[in-house]
């Protein structure tokens, strides 16, 4: 079976959370797929082996608000939070700066999530809640060896007020598997030029797989998402970007998008840091860059702003209107290359909402 899986999750070995029970719905999922996978207990001080997976029980709150700050546009979305770090090692990663611990965490006391989910939903039948699994490590990365996205899909079918954003940079559509709708889901795919797919991405299925997935979703009956971010300026930019433009609508008319995300490279200065590191040949990092009001390095203003007026400007030419939002960005970008902001749409998080929620074809 390890065979089937990609390099980077031929994993050796697991350290067990000895509070689980050896049923456990997530390490059977593992071990049917990595049969010779070394078994070890998690301690709480302890140093991981490489190629390791941690399954864990976490006693915290799987619910929780994006981080934003309230110096720009948060998209208001609510984190189910199920796992840590990713393996696919893309360059920019902020990851590499968030966390200090390295190694893949699962949350696999399953059960508690559903538990607190479904308090949170049923106590509020008439609030709607938007929710994703993509910010503390990529939603389907690891549904090879977990089946994570395919139960929590499952268990949302009968949530009517709730919508789950799965945003990954993986063609896997085993969460579709015996489901008895799908119109609670958001499928959502990462994209960016194709020289920074190639250099920066190197573990990442290509775009047309991606687009490929999104176009299969369509057929199924529901819209799809797609994340520009991180934009990265480097030289010939517009063509890259122009052609993954052009690769989106190959695929997928105007209609299919229920909302498509801008962002431009930020991070703490400890990123940077990171990749200089780490990824010593990425030379992006070296570009003019500033301290934003959150203390997160953005790319200089006056490039911000050519990057995303190029862009909106293919966008809307393709039939793109109201679908395009910016992610962490200020009033002033969104006036600038959108002409409104997001109070002239009732508010970016309502604005969502409501796109959200109108995600049938």
């Amino acid at each position: 079976m390890t065979s089937k899986l990609p390099s980077y999750l031929n994993l050796k070995y697991l350290y067990l959370d000895p509070s689980l029970s050896t049923t456990n719905p997530i390490l059977q999922n593992v071990k049917k797929h990595l049969p010779d996978i070394k078994i070890l207990p998690l301690s709480k001080t302890q140093s991981y082996q490489p190629q390791s997976l941690i399954l864990k029980k976490f006693k915290g709150k799987f619910l929780r608000f994006c981080p934003g700050t309230k110096y720009y546009n948060c998209c208001g979305y609510k984190i189910i939070h199920f796992g840590e770090n990713c393996p696919l090692n893309c360059t920019y990663c902020i990851l590499q700066a968030y966390f200090q611990d390295k190694t893949l965490k699962i949350w696999a006391n399953i059960d508690d999530l559903f538990q607190e989910l479904d308090k949170t939903f049923k106590t509020n039948p008439n609030l709607r809640f938007r929710t994703g699994t993509g910010e503390f490590t990529d939603s389907l990365v690891l549904e090879p060896l977990t089946g994570y996205a395919q139960k929590l899909a499952n268990f949302l079918q009968n949530y009517s007020n709730v919508r789950l954003e799965l945003k990954s940079k993986i063609a896997d559509l085993s969460w579709t598997n015996g489901l008895h709708k799908i119109d609670h889901i958001l499928p959502a795919w990462s994209l960016n030029a194709p020289e920074i797919v190639k250099k920066e991405e190197k573990l990442v299925i290509p775009l047309e797989e991606r687009l490929r997935a999104a176009q299969k979703c369509v057929s199924l009956g529901i819209k799809v998402c797609l994340h520009f971010d991180p934009i990265i300026y480097y030289p010939n930019w517009e063509k890259g970007y122009s052609k993954t433009i052009e690769m989106v609508f190959d695929y997928l008319k105007p209609e299919h998008i229920c909302y498509l995300s801008l962002g431009s490279f930020r991070g703490m200065p400890e990123l940077f840091q990171t990749i200089s590191q780490k990824h010593p040949k990425s030379t992006y990092i070296y570009e003019e860059y500033i301290y934003g009001l959150d203390g997160k390095l953005r790319l200089f203003l006056p490039l911000r702003l050519k990057m995303f007026s190029f862009i909106v400007k293919k966008l809307k030419k393709a039939g793109l209107k109201d679908q395009i939002y910016y992610c962490m960005e200020s009033d002033l970008v969104w006036e600038k290359t959108l002409g409104y902001t997001p109070i002239k749409l009732g508010g970016l998080d309502k604005h969502l909402e409501k796109l959200s929620f109108n995600n049938l074809l």
